[in-house]
């Protein structure tokens, strides 16, 4: 019992500053959807196109009881971080000596690499899925191999990621010299996974705004090419757990960095291959590769690199990893968590408001737009117009940064200031149905009704759901039929039957 409450000690000092924090960056979108404000949202996640319908059950759950008091929310992640730690040691128990087991849990527990998971309320998808694939391997490993896959089943409703899972529990078995009698159950998950997989690709099909798979800006070659390098980071990062972000700087390298860090990490697996039977370090190795691959390989992301994808492979890297470190000594090991405690305190820390989270994120990529322009949202007009300025210098035909130039000069009554940035805006991407929202409204704001009118109705050609553009015709006395499919909220319902 010592040692369990020894694990969750540790979990809680390394997160617990996270409890403070705000909501961040796509957590703000969870309250403009449905499936998460309805009351009776919960029957959305039945709908062909919602992933994740178990974590949106979650999140759902936390805004009917607490609103959008983000403590509930961080609350509910902290505690599921650390549940998946208690459970990674009850199972490292059945697999290597206690010693091992305690260094490995509290390796995970502590490490800074999962401060991103843990404190981002979006990433809540990652925790529930690590935990049930824990629950699974709890199952594997005493022979009840359909509560396994039932396990599996629920961790893909979490997150689709876990989808290398099956993979992992092969290689575990060969490891170990078990026998065939598992093999069912590993072709249910692959069944079980295969349909996930194709949930996820006719989600992304259908759904605008996803950044994933066509709609990520980058190919599958060229996001491949570029994940060896981001896998490296990955591990440079376990060993030496600094310079976290939540928005880094990947590339552009050349092709043959790309081809040589590739290389790298085949020679690693290669080598890994010499301690993998008995379920030695070599098989942790490999398991940590495999459970990367789903988002580190040929489908593409809009983030090339996101530090919550190394939640679930670092329960295999902490237990290989905890394996050569087994005949540290106990003060040469405290002295390592509590290090790890003290960086994972300090990115905790960090990620408590949106202005020092986004302050770290351009410090750690000085050259890149978006960090810019969310840290503009968190200062006043003049800083604001200063980052943006920046930002304009670095990427000077990125529409985002003349429309948050708009936002800025809109929301402090500057209407031509904010008509001009959104015209070129518009200029920079004019089939885009926001920026003809934004020049309306700048227009609607300087008094000229018909050409914003114009500009709305235009707007919603191109996208018959966007609530913006309907609201202000509302407001000018034009009322507009929504389709049937567009999936507004309660209080967006609300607003465009004219009740408020």
């Amino acid at each position: 019992m010592g040692r369990y409450l020894l694990v969750a000690f540790v979990a809680l000092v390394a997160f617990g500053a996270t409890l403070g924090g705000s909501f961040h960056f796509d957590d703000y979108a969870l309250f403009s959807d449905p499936a998460v404000v309805s009351p009776s949202g919960w029957l959305d996640l039945f709908r062909p196109a919602q992933t994740r319908p178990f974590t949106y059950l979650t999140l759902w759950l936390n805004y009917q009881t607490g609103g959008q008091d983000p403590a509930g929310y961080h609350a509910v992640n902290l505690a599921l971080h650390t549940c998946s730690a208690l459970i990674l040691l009850w199972v490292a128990r059945r697999l290597v000596d206690a010693r091992t087991a305690l260094f490995a849990t509290l390796l995970f527990a502590a490490h800074p690499i999962l401060t991103e998971a843990v404190a981002y309320v979006y990433a809540r998808s990652t925790l529930l899925m690590t935990l049930f694939c824990l629950l699974s391997l709890a199952a594997w490993t005493r022979g009840r191999h359909w509560v396994a896959v039932a396990c599996f089943g629920v961790a893909l409703l979490g997150k689709e990621e876990c989808v290398a899972w099956p993979a992992f529990l092969l290689l575990f078995d060969w490891s170990r010299g078990a026998d065939r009698r598992g093999w069912r159950a590993i072709a249910a998950m692959i069944a079980l996974a295969a349909a996930a997989g194709a949930r996820v690709l006719y989600a992304v099909s259908v759904t605008p705004g996803t950044g994933a798979g066509t709609q990520a800006g980058v190919t599958p070659l060229a996001y491949l090419a570029v994940q060896g390098a981001v896998i490296l980071r990955y591990l440079r990062q376990l060993v030496a757990p600094w310079g976290f972000s939540v928005d880094p700087q990947i590339g552009p390298y050349a092709l043959w960095v790309e081809l040589l860090c590739w290389a790298a990490i085949v020679a690693g697996v290669t080598l890994a291959t010499r301690w993998f039977r008995n379920l030695g370090p070599g098989l942790w190795f490999l398991a940590g590769i495999v459970l990367l691959l789903p988002s580190s390989s040929v489908l593409p992301a809009a983030d090339l690199a996101a530090d919550r994808r190394m939640y679930l492979p670092l329960v295999a890297f902490a237990i290989g990893g905890a394996m050569l470190l087994r005949n540290l000594c106990w003060e040469a090991f405290a002295l390592v968590i509590g290090a790890f405690l003290a960086i994972s305190l300090h990115y905790s820390l960090v990620w408590r408001t949106e202005n020092s989270l986004w302050t770290e994120a351009v410090a750690q990529a000085p050259r890149k737009v978006r960090p810019r322009i969310q840290l503009a949202r968190t200062l006043d007009q003049p800083h604001a117009l200063a980052a943006l300025e920046e930002a304009r210098r670095i990427a000077p035909e990125n529409p985002d940064v003349a429309s948050e130039e708009g936002r800025v000069y809109l929301s402090a009554g500057m209407p031509a200031q904010a008509l001009s940035a959104f015209g070129q805006a518009l200029s920079l991407a004019p089939n885009d149905a926001e920026a003809l929202q934004n020049r309306g409204a700048a227009l609607l704001a300087l008094g000229q009704r018909e050409p914003a009118r114009r500009d709305f109705d235009e707007a919603l050609k191109r996208n018959p759901c966007l609530f913006e553009a309907r609201l202000n015709l509302l407001r000018m006395g034009v009322k507009t039929e929504a389709p049937d499919n567009c999936r507004f909220t309660p209080s967006q319902k609300s607003d465009l039957a004219g009740s408020r």
